[in-house]
């Protein structure tokens, strides 16, 4: 392949810079900026880099990696020089000038893809660890980058394609010796794969947030408090607050770390009744709101009496029973109206501009029952749909199976190893034939 250049720090001013190179010609390039001979590979060399008039660019230390043994598993070489856009843009012009083009965005990872380097988890770990803002994420981010899910996705590969080579020795070669009660073998291991996808995929799910964040919402009827409850749990004025009723008409969403997790918390529009077009809108995209969250607090006002307003929103609580959700009554250092045993559930009783601590105190223990553990789990929307459609494929093949359709289950494997494998690699035929080949005699 040709060989490409980029700065691979951000713009700005910094102590360092570095630009990158990848290509057979990396080594060469390297040589005629700093007119030296002998870069070590693997090691760091300090040298002055030169432009095409032999001016003096910049003093650099230089790192060589040679092929296969780079992140691209091509030659590499590494400029790190001075900060600041001019000199790595100056560095960067000369390579150019060399011979090297500039890098598309991605394209070393893709190179490294391509060379066998890394498979598509291990892409997808890197770009969300790049962008992650939570420490939990980065945790899962590096497991996934040392190849535990590629591990994971090889042995259920591995697996399947043992148990579609057995199946197809059945349906081909009946009349070679085949292992004694070999459909209770397959039925086995096929229920052994499915519990373990539905436990990775349920595990993911529930602590889904670990890499997204978990995503809180506030919700109560008009002017109970919920927007100052927001600016006071981020600690800065974001939402508009005033005590005329339907001030906020959308959801306002903001970011705030609890202990090692990261939230979402999502300010929500009053629920009421309303002609208004514009308050039902936001009344919809309240409950909208709910069905995504992971926390729910319900807020309710100790200066008004229990009114339909405040029914209507148990009533709407009652329909997600299977989230957490905190009943929060605010305004407390208000004369009391309300009675708080008509709410019938245990109450957190605040001024949400001075006593919140109570709340994130409570939503860190409930985050902190989702905290990180030795369990493998998936970090992308695509990766859970494709868990989900490989369980999907075994539980029909097990189906199959029990009603002796042969050639419909071993359709119905090959479904689930072409599915698993688009987490990691693309699947080849030829490790059925090498499974098959390997595991029986076929007439030699």
């Amino acid at each position: 392949m040709d060989t490409i250049v980029a700065i691979a720090t951000s713009h700005g001013v910094s102590s360092v810079a570095i630009v990158r190179l990848s290509g057979s010609d990396s080594l060469n390039i390297a040589k005629k900026l700093s007119k030296k001979n002998n870069f070590i590979p693997r090691h760091v060399t300090l040298t002055s880099l030169f432009d095409e008039s032999d001016n003096l660019i910049d003093e650099s230390l230089v790192i060589y990696f040679k092929s296969p043994h780079s992140f691209t598993a091509e030659d590499i070489i590494e400029f790190q020089c001075h900060g600041g856009i001019v000199i790595a843009d100056m560095i960067m012009n000369e390579v150019l000038k060399l011979g090297a083009r500039l890098a598309q965005p991605g394209e070393f990872l893709k190179r490294a893809f391509l060379n066998g380097r890394i498979d598509l988890s291990e892409v997808e770990a890197i770009a969300k660890l790049i962008e992650t803002k939570s420490i939990d994420a980065v945790k899962i981010l590096t497991r996934q980058m040392k190849g535990e899910v590629k591990r994971f996705v090889n042995n259920t590969r591995e697996n399947l394609v043992e148990l579609l080579a057995f199946v197809e020795v059945n349906i081909d070669y009946a009349e070679e010796d085949l292992p004694r009660d070999l459909m209770i073998m397959m039925k086995n291991r096929l229920d052994n794969l499915r519990e373990e996808l539905k436990k990775i995929y349920d595990n993911s799910k529930r602590k889904e947030g670990l890499i997204e964040g978990f995503k809180v919402v506030i919700i109560g009827k008009p002017n109970v408090g919920k927007s100052s409850l927001l600016n006071s749990l981020l600690s800065c004025e974001r939402a508009i607050t005033s005590h005329i009723a339907g001030t906020t008409r959308d959801t306002i969403e903001e970011e705030m770390r609890i202990g090692t997790h990261l939230i979402k918390i999502v300010d929500t529009a009053g629920v009421h009744e309303t002609s208004n077009i514009i308050e039902n809108i936001g009344i919809e995209r309240t409950k909208k709101a709910i069905d995504e969250s992971d926390i729910i607090i319900a807020m309710f006002d100790n200066s008004r009496e229990f009114d339909s307003e405040d029914l209507k929103i148990i009533d709407m609580l009652n329909s997600y029973n299977q989230k957490d959700i905190l009943h929060v009554i605010n305004k407390c250092d208000l004369n009391t109206k309300l009675d708080s045993s008509t709410l019938h559930v245990d109450t957190i009783k605040i001024n949400c501009f001075d006593q919140v601590d109570s709340i994130i105190l409570k939503i860190k223990k409930i985050l902190n029952q989702n905290s990180l553990d030795d369990t493998l789990l998936l970090c992308s929307k695509r990766q859970l749909e494709i868990v989900k459609n490989t369980y999907k494929s075994i539980e029909e093949s097990v189906n199959l199976l029990n009603e002796g359709e042969l050639e419909l289950f071993a359709f119905q494997l090959n479904e689930a190893i072409l599915s698993i494998s688009t987490i990691s690699r693309n699947f080849d035929r030829v490790e059925i034939l090498d499974s098959m080949f390997g595991n029986f005699c076929l007439g030699k």
